[in-house]
């Protein structure tokens, strides 16, 4: 539930965890004993191409917290002129009639933000009532069009396939309608009922069916022909886009590049070996940041076997593959050598390939990745 003056306090405290930069001293390889203090830095120390508002509803913010914000971003780091900033939303938000929320949608772009992403999830009202949304589908057509008149022409939908119930008929109308208003990108998930979520105590009551892996596997393969029949490249397990629209932040995490994160809950990686992690309650966040303590409560050393493995698990997620040339090049070992009864298994069965030096996925293996990822991680 939003509470302004719970907003209004995160949102001094996540501008004084930017200003002071008490991640980049960890990064720097500062106090790696205990989390250092919040210390002022007075260089800027990395220049950024990617601004990313996620988790919770970034959108509910107000315009003026939100341009706080992104004053510290600036005021921290070298931002690039062409930086792709991406703001989270749901449809319905910013504002109670369409006037409000164009006028809005126009405040974020003139403050900068050139990407939208929002959960659409389905356009079938019954699904989204089961799924608890609070949107439905008029709402999301209502929000894009809206996005389009306020200057976004950067879109992403998040839609979810292998509802409980759901038909192949059902998404394949779905994914129709969400190619007829032809956002720039398209995440498409095949669901995945995690334990504690409200559906998973649903399905373990019998209130729901249980998802059906074989029709869920169907529904990808629709989806896979489908979007490239529409001219959007399937370029990670998950994600398609129109050309020149992949998510350059996400593709950042796939990459094993370093980015910073800042809020509770917030990650961050060096694009080494170094990982850590925010304090996650969002009280003890905000006290920890009014005592001028450094928020961060876990850092991870990889070894020379996790970082191999995260090569492996994150460079197979992105349909291009994984170069075996630069794998030997950065680990100094043959992946081919490493894996050569289980690359034959996992050929044999169409999960994979090697093509040209370059170990990527199939269609089939970019559904069933948890397994190849299990053989080779």
């Amino acid at each position: 539930m939003y509470e302004g003056h719970v907003a209004d306090r995160y949102v001094r405290a996540l501008v004084k965890e930017i200003s002071v930069g008490a991640a980049l001293v960890v990064a720097r390889g500062i106090g790696q004993g205990q989390a250092p203090p919040l210390q002022n830095e007075t260089e800027i120390l990395e220049t950024v191409d990617t601004i990313y508002f996620g988790g919770g509803t970034p959108s509910l913010l107000s315009t003026e917290q939100i341009a706080s914000i992104l004053k510290a971003v600036h005021d921290r780091f070298i931002v690039a002129e062409a930086a792709e900033i991406t703001l989270e939303i749901n449809p319905g938000d910013g504002g109670e009639t369409a006037d409000d929320r164009r006028k809005t949608m126009r405040e974020w772009r003139r403050l900068g933000i050139n990407r939208a992403s929002f959960g659409a999830q389905t356009f079938n009202d019954r699904e989204l009532k089961m799924l608890g949304r609070t949107h439905d589908a008029a709402d999301i057509r209502t929000t894009f069009q809206l996005l389009r008149e306020a200057g976004f022409d950067n879109v992403n939908f998040d839609l979810i396939a292998g509802l409980p119930g759901q038909t192949i008929e059902g998404w394949k109308t779905n994914l129709e309608q969400a190619l007829q208003l032809r956002p720039e990108h398209l995440s498409l998930y095949v669901l995945d009922v995690h334990q504690g979520t409200p559906l998973h105590d649903q399905i373990k009551r019998g209130m729901r069916p249980k998802p059906d892996d074989d029709l869920a596997g169907e529904m990808y393969a629709f989806m896979i022909e489908k979007t490239a029949a529409a001219g959007y490249e399937h370029y990670e397990i998950s994600n398609f886009c129109l050309p020149g629209f992949a998510s350059r932040h996400n593709r950042k995490y796939w990459s094993g590049k370093p980015y910073y994160g800042f809020g509770n809950s917030a990650h961050s990686y060096d694009g080494a070996r170094q990982r850590w992690a925010n304090q996650r309650d969002v009280t003890k966040y905000l006290d920890m940041i009014d005592r001028g303590e450094s928020p961060i409560v876990e850092r991870t050393e990889l070894s020379e076997e996790d970082a191999q493995s995260e090569a492996i698990f994150l460079g197979l997620r992105l349909m291009k593959g994984i170069s075996l040339q630069d794998y030997r090049a950065r680990f100094g070992r043959d992946l081919r050598a490493e894996f050569n009864g289980e690359l034959d298994r996992l050929s044999d069965a169409g999960l994979i390939e090697i093509d040209s030096d370059v170990l990527k996925l199939t269609s089939r293996g970019a559904l069933l990745s948890n397994e190849v990822f299990a053989a080779l991680a």
